[in-house]
């Protein structure tokens, strides 16, 4: 029965491709990884970008319009995954295959697949090829990295690769907009080829005599095994044929880079130095931006109270949208830095030589080599890290790297970890040159590194036991970093951030705010309005009037002042989140923490960076129109506890990290585990464990800080 329905679905699909031709041409962006495919969809859609999920799953898909010949006719293109095969041995390949025969009831099956080979590794690109050819639908190859091959020695004759291949080749320079109009040329041409829409694939009209070995053999029924050497023969015959390598005794320039970069010893020193630079960088270069950005946001609820009437709509304006959206688009310049950074070492190809330092590490605790990228991409965000695993074949293997992709430090915490350390460790240094506060990150990152080892360590020793499988990577060649990918990573990531700032920071920024203010009493008395009472104003017989401003109190501005503090006090410690913060405080008192933090770390499950929002907004930073309003680092640097004693200290601040290195505190992350395992009981023991090591690993920091004396 679900054949059936595959099969009328796959028929659709197909009508609807073959019509859509003449309204709108489908083209599958397909290659290896590395070959240069995420340049060329750049280079071919600028900003005409969108990313969504593919139905039924939380993998994410890219698509753009091109507008091919000018603007006379778009396409839409679409970015497969990065695959070197189409076996279907992992979540990719079945996705790509998926969208190729049609079954995605969203996307049309393709007009036109175009495939990126990269000239440097033409052989082991053209093996995709060839299984692309196989679904009988047109192939045009972007032939990339053709400069790079000239460097290397090679010559490669395209017109001889055509000829074999009997389907067109372009060579394109995507960075330098060249070969763009001919790619164009040949995927029309070929889009409304008739004989290759009916159906005829690549090795049906083949009629080369040096192939016939390779179509039969292909076309025969027999063993999988002899299919696969038939075409590593016909892929070695098209190689020789055409690709002429240069006589030349000097090694590549790679090579020669690779020597030092890629050392088991200097390469790691090297790695952490990148590393200290980059932090150190985020923190010098983006303290302007940010200082203006806070400055803005103070002057823009400054502006709103003073034109706006007083009352709650002002209130929530002011102590809860700007306060908590505010506090967190501040960080915008480090996240932005952040990509930027992490954008040129991807572009350079440095990311794959740090996989390879690391390999060995990985291997040694179970985990397979592929784990690699997606804990890498953690650091960027937990959750495209997660869904990036499903590159991983073994399903313990890709269980282990889920369990432990969010101790990589994402840059939602980056926030959390600068508030704290621009608080008590700001203009430090250490051996007189380097930050203090980028080397607290880089430990802060490295003890997510180090726990996320020894727990898979842990895990793939008992419930997640199996030999990991060897694995090939492949070291691209360097580059220099093409500047329209850096700044389309660096900005759509910004783009992320402030979405989620606008729609996630925002709603729980409101619900916070009310869960602050409500409920309301307007019969609140502190001890100081009690004093107060009995006070006399200048020139009068009766007692003042109790209120917040010298003139009705009748004492001075900063008993005034002391007194509308208190009546805040004591307003947020009986409001909602008041209630629920001393309802945790006997399990986070032996962290250092009080209450109002307690309400901060429950907000900041909802998404990491919600913390420092909420603090705004439990601190009520800004709240003063008549005087310059004081910031958020102040404003937690002066903070007490109900006994008057200090709220936080760098112990504190410390402690704090060190909690959200290692805890999950981000619901949207909980929620992509139980999808890409379909499991409650691991989400639920992803959560149990992650938070109790990290209360645990936070209690040993507190408390063994106050015996040596730093509490």
């Amino acid at each position: 029965m679900n054949s059936k329905i595959i099969t009328a679905t796959e028929k659709q699909a197909t009508a609807n491709g073959r019509q859509s031709v003449k309204a709108s041409i489908v083209i599958a962006l397909a290659g290896n990884p590395n070959a240069g495919k995420t340049t060329l969809f750049n280079a071919l859609t600028g900003l005409r970008q969108k990313v969504a999920n593919y139905p039924g799953v939380t993998v994410e898909r890219k698509e753009g319009v091109w507008r091919l010949n000018g603007s006379e006719k778009t396409a839409r293109l679409i970015d497969l995954p990065g695959l070197y095969s189409l076996d279907a041995t992992s979540l990719d390949e079945q996705i790509a295959r998926d969208v190729l025969t049609g079954k995605l009831l969203d996307l049309p099956k393709p007009n036109v697949i175009v495939a990126v080979v990269d000239a440097t590794n033409l052989e082991r690109n053209l093996y995709l090829v060839t299984q692309l050819l196989e679904y009988k639908i047109p192939v045009v190859i972007a032939l990339t990295m053709i400069d790079v091959a000239e460097k290397q020695s090679l010559e490669i004759d395209t017109k001889k690769l055509s000829k074999l291949l009997q389907i067109p080749v372009v060579e394109v320079k995507a960075t330098q907009k060249l070969g763009i109009d001919e790619l164009a040329a040949k995927v029309l041409e070929t889009a409304y080829n008739k004989s290759v829409l009916d159906g005829n694939s690549f090795f049906d009209r083949n009629s080369a005599d040096d192939l016939d070995f390779i179509r039969l053999s292909l076309q025969d029924d027999g063993e999988v095994n002899k299919k696969i050497f038939a075409r590593y023969n016909f892929i070695s015959d098209v190689y020789q044929e055409s690709v002429k390598p240069k006589q030349t005794n000097e090694r590549s320039f790679s090579e020669k880079i690779d020597r030092v970069l890629t050392h088991k010893f200097f390469g790691l020193l090297i790695l952490v130095a990148i590393l200290l630079f980059i932090f150190q960088t985020i923190f010098s270069w983006a303290n302007l931006p940010m200082d203006l950005l806070e400055k803005g946001f103070g002057a823009l609820g400054d502006f709103v109270r003073a034109n706006l009437s007083e009352g709650i709509l002002t209130d929530l304006l002011v102590d809860g949208v700007i306060a908590g959206v505010g506090g967190v688009v501040v960080f915008l310049p480090q996240i932005l830095l952040l990509f930027l950074f992490l954008s040129i070492l991807e572009d350079t190809g440095y990311m794959a030589r740090a996989a390879f330092l690391l390999d060995k590490l990985m291997s040694r605790v179970g985990l397979h080599g592929k784990a690699f990228v997606p804990l890498l991409s953690s650091f960027a965000c937990a959750i495209p890290g997660i869904m990036a695993t499903r590159t991983i074949e073994s399903p313990k293997d890709r269980l282990a790297t889920i369990m432990i992709a969010p101790f990589m430090s994402c840059s939602a915490r980056l926030p959390v970890y600068t508030l704290m350390i621009g608080t008590f460790f700001a203009g430090q240094t250490v051996f007189g040159f380097l930050s203090l506060g980028a080397v607290l990150i880089l430990a802060m990152y490295a003890l997510g590194i180090v726990v996320a080892v020894a727990v898979a360590w842990i895990l793939k020793r008992t419930l997640l036991k199996s030999p990991p499988p060897p694995f090939v990577m492949e070291l691209p060649p360097y580059r220099l970093p093409n500047v329209q990918n850096v700044l389309l990573n660096m900005f759509n990531n910004g783009w992320q951030f402030l979405k989620r700032a606008g729609t996630v920071i925002l709603a729980i920024s409101i619900i916070l705010w009310a869960l602050t203010a409500f409920p309301r009493s307007t019969d609140l008395e502190t001890p100081s309005q009690a004093i107060s009472q009995n006070q006399i104003a200048p020139g009068s017989q009766e007692p003042a009037v109790v209120g917040s401003t010298e003139e009705n109190c009748g004492c001075s501005l900063e008993d005034a002042k002391k007194i509308e503090e208190e009546k805040q006090g004591l307003a947020l410690r009986n409001s909602y989140a008041g209630q629920l913060g001393h309802l945790i405080e006997p399990v986070i008192a032996p962290l250092g923490f009080d209450w109002k933090i307690g309400v901060a770390l429950i907000a900041s499950f909802a998404a990491r960076e919600v913390l420092v929002s909420t603090l705004s907004i439990i601190y009520n930073v800004g709240k003063d129109s008549n005087e310059e309003s004081e910031g958020l680092i102040d404003a937690v640097r002066n903070a007490k506890k109900d006994d008057g004693s200090p709220a936080w200290t760098p112990l504190t601040a410390l402690t704090l990290m060190v909690f959200f290195v290692l805890a999950i505190q981000c619901m949207s992350t909980v929620a992509v585990v139980r999808r890409e395992t379909n499991s409650w009981s691991w989400t639920i023991f992803m959560v149990f464990y992650m938070t109790a090591l990290a209360y645990a690993a936070a209690f040993l920091t507190y408390q063994v800080g106050k015996l040596l004396g730093f509490g």
